[in-house]
């Protein structure tokens, strides 16, 4: 691609650092779209959206993030200001805002590229920052972490984030965006446009502060961190009409996501487990049977009585499960053969 298109972009007024940019972008754009389609995300071969997807050039927003490395971008940490390479010339002493903390970060870690994004009129500088991680230790035992959508998370320690809160919110929004959708006015059209990813934004506060906790308590407590392998779970489940919503809207891969840096940055172990029956069997005893599942809350034992919530029992199945994988993932302790 630079043998054929940089001598071009050269002539279109770029500097040889942005033309460089725009190839790396294009090729990374059809590597990921090839990925994509070798991964079976379009579907098999034939149908209609796949020879779409195939036969279709991709296409950039104008609107889309853009990379800039040192050569294109300088940060004044003093002065708070970007000295920034565009079509139209180098704008300097541009201003930017964070908070303390973010300056202190940026100061000391930041690394390599930074991306210029634009999003409602806004525009966000996206920093790389390569941090050190500490040296993760040997846990004294496991914090079991059920994800849910009635519950966010209930771990195997006692915490609950409840889900009712932000269920609600997200039903809420599903209703004025059909209210709004329906009405089809410009105003209404104009409510639409401002109020997009509002539920993203909400989910997004939410997540952070839940895995704080959890990834707090496990480090005061020497513990590590047992998570479900949820992947792919929106494919095998099946549910009624009026459950798909709240299923496809569970943003339990964001919380997984916060959960890892959060644990990575604190040195703290965290393990994948199956979740094969974990709501199924009992915490207890062992036995294993669906209609120990009484309904989403209540979880009852056939086999030894054990009463408990659904939510703390699988915990502690996950929690026992992280232990299992933990020690037949490490390193031998045994001493080698003299």
């Amino acid at each position: 691609m630079r043998k054929h298109t940089y001598a071009e972009l050269k002539e279109r007024g770029l500097g040889a650092q942005a033309a460089q940019h725009v190839i790396k972008k294009t090729r990374d754009a059809y590597t990921t779209l090839k990925a994509n389609i070798k991964a079976g995300n379009y579907g098999k071969p034939g149908p209609k959206r796949r020879a779409k997807v195939e036969s279709k050039p991709v296409s950039f927003r104008p609107e889309a993030a853009q990379p800039f490395d040192d050569r294109c971008l300088s940060w004044q940490y003093d002065a708070q200001t970007v000295s920034i390479w565009t079509v139209a010339g180098r704008l300097k002493n541009v201003r930017f805002a964070c908070s303390a903390d973010a300056l202190k970060m940026l100061r000391e870690h930041r690394k390599g590229e930074s991306d210029l994004i634009e999003r409602d009129g806004v525009f966000y500088l996206i920093a790389v920052c390569d941090i050190p991680e500490p040296e993760v230790y040997e846990p004294a035992g496991f914090v079991g972490v059920d994800l849910g959508i009635v519950n966010i998370a209930t771990t195997s320690t006692g915490y609950r984030a409840a889900g009712r809160g932000l269920n609600r919110h997200r039903a809420r929004q599903i209703e004025l965006r059909r209210k709004l959708q329906a009405k089809g006015t410009k105003s209404a059209k104009r409510l639409l446009k401002k109020r997009s990813r509002k539920e993203a934004r909400y989910t997004a506060n939410i997540n952070p502060m839940v895995a704080k906790t959890i990834v707090t308590t496990a480090e005061r407590t020497g513990s590590a961190i047992a998570l479900e392998d949820l992947t792919g779970i929106r494919s095998r489940v099946r549910l009624r009409k009026d459950q798909r919503s709240s299923l496809h809207s569970w943003a339990f891969a964001q919380l997984g996501t916060f959960l890892e840096y959060k644990a990575r940055r604190a040195g703290v172990p965290l393990v994948y487990v199956n979740p094969a029956y974990t709501s199924q069997q009992c915490s207890e005893c062992g036995h294993i049977d669906r209609k120990n599942r009484i309904d989403q809350a209540t979880f009852a034992c056939r086999a030894c009585g054990f009463l408990a919530n659904a939510d703390d029992n699988a915990s502690h199945n996950i929690a026992r499960k992280g232990g299992t994988v933990w020690t037949a993932g490490r390193e031998s302790r045994v001493p080698a053969t003299p």
